[in-house]
């Protein structure tokens, strides 16, 4: 997949999940926010495990990423903000 073809996609599938957007449902972590990880640096150890990422933010204590996985899924992508190990995918 070439660049401007993850793009294309990423931008879809951010229109297409921002209005259902949902959380994992539960904390990803109980550590105070001091020890969180910055959202860059979230990005960078998804990106790391072979994720391209769109979208991001950090809600109910998770790093929540809209990204595409190595296969090319489109997937939602929930990481520990302490350590970036991914805590689970939708």
């Amino acid at each position: 997949m070439n660049k401007i073809t993850v793009a294309a996609a990423l931008i879809a599938f951010g229109f297409a999940t921002s209005a259902q957007a949902s959380s994992l449902g539960r904390p990803c972590t109980t550590a105070p926010e001091s020890q969180w990880l910055s959202l860059d640096q979230l990005r960078a150890k998804a990106e790391a495990q072979g994720y391209t990422v769109g979208k991001a933010k950090i809600a109910k204590a998770c790093g929540e990423f809209y990204a595409v996985d190595k296969t090319g899924k489109q997937v939602e992508l929930f990481l520990d903000p302490t350590s970036g190990v991914v805590i689970g995918t939708k």
